[in-house]
């Protein structure tokens, strides 16, 4: 009996960082590694090209992506990786359900809205559709499930909206897949913990999965904490529970700290900086040596891309028979 099947994608936008990492990597390979699911995960380079970006370093980005998956574990034997872009059933696939979304739908988006702030000047209508898009990166793999964060809830609830507006016009094809959450919270800015971690505050906002331990101790620095201790200060908050993630017993001890009001937040952040060092050591060792060997991560999206185009035209072709494109 088929596995059900389970789809998600990541940007290449630069290098990852803790937030990508809880909020969606370590969900793939935990995902992966149950053996109960079907899992496909692609490098969403179409969709970053709505975003401000320089042409010369997108391969660039590209290749940081996959050799991020491979040394974090994602496995080519046991998973589908793959690029979107290459398979050209995306975009005709987004196109044909153009026709059936909703502008209200799409504007009432609030990923769209946040997005439109943060670049006034390249508010394109890419960024717009973006969500459609997605429903086509979905819907083309018939998935049962999506693993997302918190933040893309509302696009998997767009994405089931227009699965049952398709199979009501044309018949029945697509199922609604549902979201499949990341058991970790979101993972707030080092310098404004009152916004989730991102590359687009800047790089001393985040740390990336690449970091060296004297880059992590620099950042952690300068991480926001708080004088007067307590659970109503975000920046505190954000660092035990990053700690939480990696050493559940040194958060608890610094939680109980934290309540007598006996915590040093330079022990924290000297904590949390041994913790990441050695958490990601091993990978950041087999990331250096895929990127110097590009060919092999080439090669693993090649076998993917061949794997994932077989199932997305399939798809597309039943496609083009229930619209009358043939």
């Amino acid at each position: 009996m088929a596995k059900p099947r389970i789809i998600s994608g990541i940007q290449p936008t630069g290098k990852l960082h803790l937030g990508n990492y809880l909020g969606a990597l370590k969900h793939y390979v935990e995902l992966q590694e149950s053996g109960k699911y079907d899992c496909f995960f692609f490098i969403a380079d179409l969709h970053s090209l709505t975003e401000n970006y320089d042409p010369k370093q997108k391969q660039a980005d590209v290749l940081e992506v996959i050799a991020t998956f491979l040394a974090l574990g994602l496995d080519p034997k046991k998973s589908t990786l793959f690029l979107q872009s290459a398979i050209p059933a995306h975009t005709q696939l987004a196109w044909i359900f153009n026709t059936l979304t909703p502008m209200g739908e799409l504007e009432r988006m609030t990923q769209y809205k946040d997005k439109a702030a943060r670049q006034k000047q390249n508010v394109n209508v890419g960024l717009f559709t973006y969500p459609v898009l997605q429903a086509a990166d979905i819907l083309l793999y018939k998935p049962f499930g999506v693993p997302v964060g918190q933040d893309q809830i509302q696009h998997v609830e767009l994405t089931r909206m227009i699965a049952r507006k398709f199979n009501t016009k044309y018949g029945e094809l697509f199922p609604e897949p549902k979201e499949l959450l990341t058991p970790v919270p979101k993972v707030m800015s080092l310098l404004e913990p009152e916004k989730k971690m991102s590359k687009s505050l800047g790089d001393q906002h985040v740390i990336n999965l690449t970091d060296e331990p004297d880059v992590i101790k620099k950042k952690l620095a300068r991480a926001i904490t708080a004088t007067e201790g307590g659970s109503e200060n975000p920046g505190v908050t954000n660092l035990l529970t990053l700690l939480e993630q990696f050493d559940a017993d040194k958060a608890k001890a610094f939680w109980k700290q934290e309540a007598d009001r006996t915590i040093r937040y330079s022990d924290v952040k000297a904590e949390l900086t041994d913790t990441l060092d050695h958490a990601f050591a091993a990978f950041r060792k087999e990331h250096a040596r895929l990127l110097a060997h590009p060919k092999e991560c080439v090669t693993v999206l090649e076998a993917g891309n061949k794997k994932a185009e077989k199932v997305a035209c399939a798809t597309l072709d039943v496609v083009t028979d229930k619209v009358g494109l043939r």
